[in-house]
């Protein structure tokens, strides 16, 4: 009942291709030299993400609010000496 139609996807047959001439051994050990390599930043970005809510709870003495999202910022943080300037309560710069 074959339609003809691979069943590996076509990520898997690329990746078969490039590691085909390579002895078993070897093709194993890629493969987890890989996965060891993405669990490491997903780990890293926990531990990362994790720090950062800590520094924000210690720093504001409060809970974090839910509007503050981890990696993120206003553009003007980011301009530096560029940024427009802040203007005060009478409306001037």
């Amino acid at each position: 009942m074959s339609t003809g139609q691979p069943l590996a996807s076509a990520k898997s047959q690329i990746f078969e291709s490039l590691l085909w001439f390579l002895p078993d051994w070897a093709q194993n050990t890629v493969l987890v030299l890989i996965i060891v390599a993405v669990l490491a930043t997903w780990v890293i970005k926990l531990r990362n993400k994790i720090a950062y809510r800590r520094a924000l709870r210690q720093a504001q003495a409060q809970p974090v609010p839910a509007e503050v999202q981890y990696d993120q910022g206003r553009g003007a943080d980011y301009l530096g000496a560029y940024a427009p300037p802040r203007r005060t309560e009478d409306g001037s710069a």
